[in-house]
């Protein structure tokens, strides 16, 4: 059995979240190249500015873009060291979202494409101390499983295991 081409509960929880703490009309730096969840997103009233691929590692410039909030969705995870991005951003509000790190699964990583993987995996704890350091000072979060219709004791395991955590941030003063 295929996987859904769309990943429409990870979408709608995440234009959930993201309505319910930022309601629009907001402009949006939306970390990552634009993409399905951008569109979406602008269909439910925001500004969105995308990133166009370079490297945030190494390029943070874009950080320094004046926004209402930056959204990283299914970003950090890519990324050698997040911190440095982070520190850069120069709105108020973050709203991020990343898989959670499975125990009973390998870090993900593209057999097509060498820059499709995780380079982290994190447990929620660690995503929020990243935060934290990173200055951010976490209002409110949220965790979801993601489900398969795939058979085996991996699904089985996603039906309750939670694979995906958002985080509602604000800048520390």
């Amino acid at each position: 059995m295929k996987y859904e081409v769309t990943p429409k509960k990870r979408f709608e929880h995440t234009l959930a979240f993201l309505q319910n703490v930022l309601p629009a009309p907001a402009t949006i730096l939306d970390l990552g190249v634009r993409n399905e969840l951008s569109e979406r997103m602008e269909q439910c009233g925001y500004t969105v500015v995308n990133s166009t691929g370079e490297d945030l590692d190494l390029d943070v410039r874009i950080a320094m873009t004046k926004v209402d909030a930056v959204t990283a969705f299914e970003i950090f995870e890519h990324l050698v060291a997040p911190f440095n991005i982070l520190r850069a951003i120069q709105a108020n509000k973050l709203i991020t979202t990343i898989p959670l790190k499975l125990w009973f699964a390998p870090a993900y990583r593209s057999k097509t494409d060498k820059w499709d993987r995780h380079y982290h995996e994190f447990e929620d704890w660690q995503f929020d101390w990243l935060l934290e350091k990173g200055g951010w000072e976490i209002v409110r979060s949220e965790k979801w499983t993601s489900p398969t219709k795939i058979n085996g004791i991996r699904p089985i395991l996603r039906l309750f295991t939670p694979r995906y955590y958002i985080v509602e941030a604000r800048r520390k003063k």
